[in-house]
Parts: C-alpha cells; structure tokens; sequence
C-alpha cells in the first residue's frame, strides 16, 4: 500500500488469500456444477413430460406417491371425479392382472405391495373404480436400488391400449361388414341358379334370363368388393398403379351415371356441366371409379327417387366436380371422419349396405389425391343432404417440363438442363428425400437435394430453383420459417411435404406463402402432379413492369420483391405482398374479386371475396390507411379493388 503505517504483505496475508482464492474457486465450481445439475433435471423432466408414455415414481419404504407426468394424469382423466386428485383416486383403483388377478391398494396397502414387488414385464393390466369405469394400460414396473441393494423407488411406465383397442374393434367391424357384403350377392348367386335348375316348376325363356341376368349382376356386385379391398391393399403397400391421360370431363360423368343407373336405377341423376370444360390429366377407370362410388353412396343414403346431382365447373388449373344429395345429411363433427377407412355415416346403424362409406370414400380420397386433386365433403347437418366435391387437374396442352430420364442419378449441380425445371428438395430423413428425388428424376426434374436448412439457402441462391419441396418438421427450425427465408431470396412456388395434417398448421402455411400442401405418405404420380400444377399455376401470375411503383411515401420494387414507406421497409406476407403488386402492376384500373382470387390465391380459393377483404384489412393497417379514407387502395362497391396509378412509372 502506499499510505502511511502500510506495509508489504506477510507470509501469513498471502496464505489468507489464497485460502479465499481457493474457496471462491470452489464455490464458483460447486455453483456451476449446481447450474448443470439443475438444467440436467429440468432437461429430463420436459423429456417425462413430454413422452406419451405415462410414468408413475413411488416411494418404496412409505408408498407414497412421489410423481407423475401428463400422460398419466390424462389417462387417470376418465376416472376422476370433479375435484378428485390422482393422490385420492388411488386407494379407490381396482386393477385386474392378465391372469385375472384383482386387487385393491385400499385392501392391500401400496407399502406392502412394494415390499412383495415383483418385476412387471409388458403386462396388459385394466385399472378400473368401483362404478365401472376403466382404462387399459400396457404397464412396465421395476424397482430402482441403492449402492447398497436397499430399495428406494418404484418406478411404473403405462401406455395407452386405448386407441389400439379401438383400432381392432374398428377391424373387427369392418371384417363383419365386409362379411355381410359378400354373403348378400353369393346368396343371390345361389337362389337363382337353384331357381334356374330346379325341376318343380317350369321356367320360360325370359324367367330363366333374369334369373341369369341377376346371377351375372351379383358376381359383378362381388367382384367390385374384392376389387375395393385389393385397391386398399395396393395403395397402402405403394404399388397402386395409374395411368394419367388427357380426358373429356363429359365423358367421365356419364360413364359413372350409366354404370351407377344400372347398379341402383332408382334416382333421378341430374348433371349440371358446361360443354366447353377442358379435358383433364387423370386415370379415366379411376376417376369413373371415384364419381361412381359417390352416386352410390349418395343414392344409398337419400330415399328412393329423391334427385341426385352432378355438377363440373373449370377452377383456376383444375376442374371441379361435386356430387350433391338430399339425403340423411352428416352432423359438421363426423365430416372429416368420413374419408377414413373403415368409417360409417351413422355409427349406429349396422353394417348392412353400409361398405361404400366404410371403404369406398376412403378409396376415393386415395385414388383423388394420387392425381393430384383434393376430396372433401359439406353438410348443413342430419336430414339436410350432403355434397362431396373433388377437383382433377386440367391437362397441358404443351408439356412444361421433359419426359425423358436424365442419363444420371447423379448429376452435379448447376448442369442441369436448360430444359429442365430444377426443384430443390428438403428434408432431414435421407429415406424420404431418396424417395422424392428418385420419383422427380423418374419423371423428368433436375433435383436439388438437401437435409440442411443453412445449404438450403445457398442452394436457393446459387441453383435459382423453379419450385421448393420443404419438409415441416426440421431439427433447428420448422418448414415454415425457412420457408419465409427462402422466399426472401426468390419468389417461386412452396410446397409442404409432412407427416403433421392438422387443419390449423396447413392453414398457417398457406397464410404465409404456401402454395401446396402435401400429407404423407402420397404417391409419385400425386407429387408430380402437384409440382406441375404449381409451376404452371405461377408461370399464368401477372407480369410485373421493370420500373418500381412509387406514390407518395410508398415504393414497390418489383424485381427486388420489396416495399418500402416513408423508407421504412414493410414486412409483408407473401400473400400480402401478391395482392399489393397485383394492384399496383394494374395501377388504374378495377381488378374484380375474381381476378383478384385467380391471380393471387390461384387454385386455393373458393371464390369467397371475404378472403380478400381480411387480407385487405391487414395490408391497410400496414399502410397506414384507412378504409374510409384510402390514400392508396380504393374499394369499387360489388366489384372489386382499384390502386391509385403512380405519381411517375
């Protein structure tokens, strides 16, 4: 020190400070041991969590109930009273072992049943409370032991058997249904063949031709069964073959309405079809297979004679065909359920007459979407009828896109052919992307392959790609994100690969950008035709002019994808980004809902104006205008949008 009295340290000062050097070091390295202590059990608690696997520790002296995660407190749900605790449930559990074994921890105490434990293997046990109620669960149980062998917890892991017990008793249903069918034209079969040949009684010509007539109608009848379960099998193992080729809509919806008049004969089928719709790209047994199968679920559901229609109209790429009843009509809660296999219109009803709804709406939507169409169903409610609607795609006049094989699988990038649509592929499963790049080859694409979202950007820069195939679920961010990324870097079509179909999630996707969706598992000859969709979809969007839009504060660049106010730039959605050029590019002149919808939504509007008018509002606020007093967008009551025409090109 340099104050006075100060001296130098001693020997004895320098052995204090490095005892509290030594302690503080200690203290720092108990602390961060401590921190990644923590992180480690908060880490393996969101893992137990998380898991769908329910997990139940015990303590092994006491019995007492230590924990539990979220999958058994939502197994435990169905058994719980109002205001009851899992804690409390427990002396009230009734458990039932495979061998028939019961007992009851109210009997037999949760501490004594520890102390006699025995290890439980993959044991299918059913947990049920005196009023009946009940679960099964496929448990797992072993104790976990100190250094020194004492006993300290039980641990007990329970899975949910419910959903595969309704999966066999689906099967089990559908066995019997399928049961039923066959039994109704065999019997046929047989009674008139018996009549046919009987000697008790003379038959003239014509009675023995009908009795024929109704034998070959029946084997027809059993033949189309066995065709719809070995149609199933094929496309859940793969191998369903297709052969798209250019088609007259008219000639599919007649070709359905005379076999299906000849099948039931006893509804008025009405078509309602311009004469003028563009032939489409399908497999033209499949498709009459598709609108057949529709009549006859609409004429098995709706009273005899009561009018079944047809309609065809010409959407964006596609044709629209829809099959509307006055029939029984589906609650709004069952619709999404009517495509799944083995699923009935009316879960009460039995399963007689009743396989066109347990498998051929299922077979449908499969055939439908393998050619790159969507299938879905709308219903008012019961007794109000039902109208199932589909789309096909249209055929190309001029292919966009070459047939032939490229000499090799393993071309390098950037040598693609000029010729070529070049699709840049990702996904983080090398299966999956081996099978998408495989198929894509096959039919013709230069593709562009990645499992890395940080390669896919430059990819998206360096290749410049004419359509990006992304997967949703990615390690280190979701699909949609890089999908926005990308986006930034080129303006082209997106199209979403994924396991996940929930309504809202593809709903998100296609806000922000999206151009298609597509749920695994799905055929090349779908994905194909997806892609050729979309590309030719983009390729009719409108041109943008070279110069930028500039009115007052606002400035649309074009070519740079960006728009600016008052400098600022503006964080569009792609959507939003597409109406606002859509309307500057025609600055001037009034763009109707329709041109707006075809040219900005393309073929995923319905012709709803009420999406523009939400996508409008946003964009408005994000102007900051008003849609009373617009500087920029005006509304032309009726018809549609108008932008202001710029202050200079």
């Amino acid at each position: 020190g340099g104050g006075e009295g100060a001296g130098e340290f001693s020997a004895e000062d320098e052995e204090v400070l490095a005892m509290f050097a030594d302690q503080a070091a200690l203290a720092i390295t108990n602390a961060r041991r401590h921190q990644s202590e923590q992180r480690a059990r908060a880490d393996l608690q969101t893992l137990i969590d998380t898991t769908p696997v329910g997990v139940v520790v015990f303590d092994a002296h006491s019995g007492v109930l230590v924990s539990y995660n979220q999958e058994v407190a939502r197994m435990m749900d169905s058994l719980l009273d109002p205001d009851q605790s899992p804690e409390e449930l427990l002396p009230v559990l009734i458990f039932r072992r495979a061998d028939g074994r019961e007992f009851s921890l109210a009997v037999f105490p949760l501490a004594e049943a520890l102390r006699a434990s025995e290890t439980v293997h993959a044991e299918e046990i059913t947990i049920s409370i005196p009023d009946g109620r009940s679960i099964t669960a496929l448990v797992n149980a072993g104790m976990i032991r100190s250094d020194e062998g004492d006993a300290e917890s039980l641990i007990v892991t329970l899975q949910d058997m419910t959903s595969l017990q309704e999966h066999e008793r689906m099967r089990a249903e559908f066995l019997a249904m399928v049961s039923h069918e066959m039994r109704r034209p065999l019997a046929a079969i047989k009674g008139s063949a018996a009549a046919a040949q009987g000697g008790n009684s003379r038959l003239d010509a014509a009675e023995t031709r009908q009795f024929f007539r109704i034998i070959e109608d029946q084997a027809d009848s059993a033949f189309d069964l066995i065709n719809d379960l070995l149609d199933v099998a094929r496309i859940e193992a793969g191998a369903l073959p297709l052969e798209p080729e250019p088609t007259d809509v008219s000639v599919l919806i007649e070709q359905a309405r005379v076999a299906s008049l000849s099948r039931e004969g006893r509804h008025n089928i009405g078509i309602d079809a311009p004469t003028d719709l563009p032939r489409v790209m399908v497999d033209r047994r499949r498709t009459v297979q598709v609108i057949g199968n529709l009549l006859d679920n609409a004429a098995r559901h709706s009273p005899e004679r009561a009018p079944i229609r047809i309609a065809a109209v010409e959407q964006d790429e596609h044709v629209l065909i829809s099959i509307e009843d006055q029939g029984v009509g589906v609650a709004q809660e069952r619709l999404p359920e009517l495509f799944r296999k083995f699923s009935r219109l009316d879960p009460e009803a039995p399963a007689s007459g009743s396989l066109s709804s347990g498998l051929g709406l299922a077979l449908c939507k499969e055939l439908v979407e393998a050619q790159g169409g969507r299938i879905w169903a709308e219903s008012d409610g019961p007794g109000r009828g039902t109208r199932f609607s589909f789309t096909i795609p249209l055929a190309e006049e001029t292919p966009t896109v070459p047939a032939q094989l490229p000499a090799s699988l393993n071309r390098s990038r950037g040598q693609a052919s000029a010729q070529q649509a070049r699709i840049l592929a990702v996904d983080d499963d090398p299966l999956a992307l081996r099978y998408v790049h495989d198929a894509l080859v096959e039919a013709g694409y230069a593709v562009i392959a990645t499992g890395d979202q940080e390669e896919a950007r430059q990819l998206m820069e360096a290749e410049q790609p004419h359509l990006a195939l992304l997967d949703l679920m990615l390690p280190e961010t979701d699909g949609i994100e890089l999908m926005q990324d990308l986006l930034k870097i080129a303006d082209i079509p997106m199209i979403f690969l994924s396991n996940y179909g929930k309504d809202q999630v593809i709903a998100k996707a296609f806000d922000l950008g999206a151009d298609d969706y597509i749920v695994k598992p799905f055929s090349p000859t779908e994905l194909v035709a997806r892609i050729r969709t979309a590309i030719r979809r983009r390729s009719a969007r409108t041109i943008y002019p070279d110069e930028p839009y500039l009115r007052g504060d606002l400035r649309i660049d074009f070519a740079e994808r960006k728009v600016t106010l008052a400098g600022q730039t503006l964080q569009l959605t792609s959507t939003e980004h597409d109406l606002l050029c859509t309307l500057a590019a025609n600055a001037g002149r009034v763009m109707t809902f329709q041109q707006l919808l075809g040219q900005v939504w393309g073929r995923h509007s319905k012709g709803d104006a009420r999406v523009i008018r939400t996508c409008l509002l946003r964009l408005r606020g994000k102007l900051d205008e008003d849609g009373s007093n617009p500087k920029y967008i005006f509304s032309e009551p009726r018809v549609g949008y108008r932008m202001v025409e710029a202050d200079r090109p």
